[in-house]
């Protein structure tokens, strides 16, 4: 049961409590079984975050299940994992997460010509009532196309 080329693991929570701002794709570096642990969805992204250290960009609390068929050598599930960016973007990110409020969200991983990509963005915690708007519009726009679909 190998995911195909468009399937794809995604962090629900993310959008619903971060107004992202940005979007950046990034390379993962992955160690041993960990790629087919990902292709069989063993990964979850929730409670995951990125964050800058020393140059680099670091994926934590990013569960990756130990391959069932692996060996003694598995690698621990919730290692920090390193994102492949550009220099450029490195720094771009370093400066954007240093301003309060802001911070590195995976939002989701996929497939892209055969490499495991993390889509990351970067968001700014959204407050209570910013969350009570969203399902308010969510509700309306829900209950139009209700209505157009009566009208036919």
């Amino acid at each position: 049961m190998f995911m195909t080329e468009n399937a794809h693991i995604s962090n629900r929570k993310a959008r619903r409590d971060f107004e992202i701002l940005e979007t950046y794709e990034a390379g993962i570096e992955l160690k041993g079984t960990e790629i087919k642990s990902i292709r069989e969805r063993q990964a979850s992204l929730n409670d995951s975050f990125g964050r800058v250290d020393k140059g680099e960009v670091y994926l934590y609390n990013f569960h990756v299940s130990p391959y069932e068929f692996g060996n003694i050598n598995n690698t621990d599930p919730l290692r920090p994992k390193k994102l492949l960016l550009k220099k450029s973007q490195i720094s771009n990110l370093y400066l954007q997460t240093k301003a309060k409020g802001t911070a590195l969200v995976p939002l989701e991983l996929y497939f892209k010509g055969g490499l495991a990509k993390i889509k990351l963005g970067l968001g700014r915690g959204k407050k209570l009532f910013d969350k009570r708007e969203d399902i308010k519009k969510r509700e309306v726009e829900l209950e139009m196309k209700r209505a157009m679909r009566g009208k036919r």
